[in-house]
């Protein structure tokens, strides 16, 4: 407490002014003075008992805090007195508890980003062995026309696999940012339902596999057309991916005063129930993946959907089929 300037002068002031006060008590009568005196001394003690409790209080949350910034965010320094040291001690604690969150998010941030990368290195893995061993094979000499050209379109598939993989994480990476301005337009069902579509009509046609579209011509959603097509096209390209030859996707949407509702239905092999929970986690693959699936496009369209306040649900049965249910809510003047 000593080391502080101001309380080395508080400490001067009060004795300057006793002994100013105990010559000016000696003017008037001898026991005035000491009276002055043992009051002045009094008040001293008094005052500098009082400020080495604070000082101590504020060197204890002085160790308090050195405590929390060596990370120890469970420390409780609040207190239920009134006065401003408690106000400092309760907003301090304030802050620990925010800062213990924010830690928390950045440990969980780098653990997503190492699973992340884990998983983006093994999904490259793959294709770029196979690829390296198909080069090696056609430096061969005595390699066969069939061969070279079998070799080179699997090198151009493993390719374009790659290709679609490095975009949609750039997509994901993007959304997960908050890079990406979704519009919020209005537009008709049946025009999001014929862009979603359109890319998948030639694979159904080469499964032999039937689309069946209903809905209302006029039912609308506010929301990125372009952005939620994307999302709808991975989860009918699930659709296809597990549905049999022959099979039927079933497309219903409607709108009502709550909200607008887009339904994708299959008559595919369904879902495990272990695997139901997980199918919209990144890199989740279930029992029943293609195996060149990286379980990355479920989990793009919920994101997407996410993002615009959508909501995404899934319901199967296996040996019946899976069905998405996708719900713009309404806001307040639409």
């Amino acid at each position: 407490m000593v080391r502080n300037r101001e309380m080395l002068w508080q400490l001067l002031l009060s004795i300057i002014l006793v002994i100013l006060g105990a010559a000016a008590g000696y003017s008037y009568q001898t026991n005035a003075t000491l009276l002055v005196v043992l009051l002045g001394m009094l008040l001293t003690v008094l005052h500098l008992l009082f400020s080495w409790r604070r000082y101590k209080a504020i060197r204890k949350l002085s160790y308090d805090l050195r405590v929390i910034r060596a990370g120890n965010y469970s420390l409780d320094i609040r207190d239920n007195r009134e006065g401003e040291l408690s106000i400092l001690k309760s907003e301090i604690y304030k802050m620990t508890l925010t800062l213990s969150e924010q830690a928390e998010l950045l440990k969980k941030d780098k653990k997503y980003l190492a699973d992340a990368l884990s998983d983006i290195s093994h999904q490259l893995k793959t294709p770029l062995t196979s690829m390296l061993v198909m080069t090696d094979l056609l430096g061969n000499p005595q390699l066969t026309e069939d061969k070279r050209r079998e070799f080179l379109r699997s090198i151009r598939a493993q390719l374009d696999r790659i290709e679609w993989l490095v975009t949609s994480l750039l997509k994901l990476s993007k959304i997960d940012a908050g890079t990406i301005p979704f519009k919020k337009e209005r537009h008709r069902i049946v025009e999001l339902v014929d862009k979603a579509t359109a890319p998948l009509l030639i694979p159904m046609e080469l499964k032999e596999q039937k689309l069946n579209i209903q809905g209302d011509a006029e039912a609308a959603f506010t929301g990125d057309l372009n952005w939620t097509a994307e999302a709808l096209i991975n989860l009918l390209k699930n659709g296809v991916e597990h549905t049999a030859p022959g099979g039927e996707i079933a497309i219903r949407y409607s709108e009502n005063p709550l909200y607008s509702e887009i339904h994708i239905a299959d008559n595919g092999g369904g879902i495990d129930p272990e695997d139901l929970p997980h199918i919209f986690e990144r890199f989740y693959k279930g029992k029943s993946a293609a195996p060149d699936s990286v379980g990355i496009g479920l989990a793009m369209a919920r994101t997407i959907l996410v993002n615009q306040q959508a909501e995404l649900t899934v319901k199967s049965e296996q040996g019946k089929g899976t069905a998405f249910t996708v719900r713009f809510y309404k806001q307040i003047g639409q």
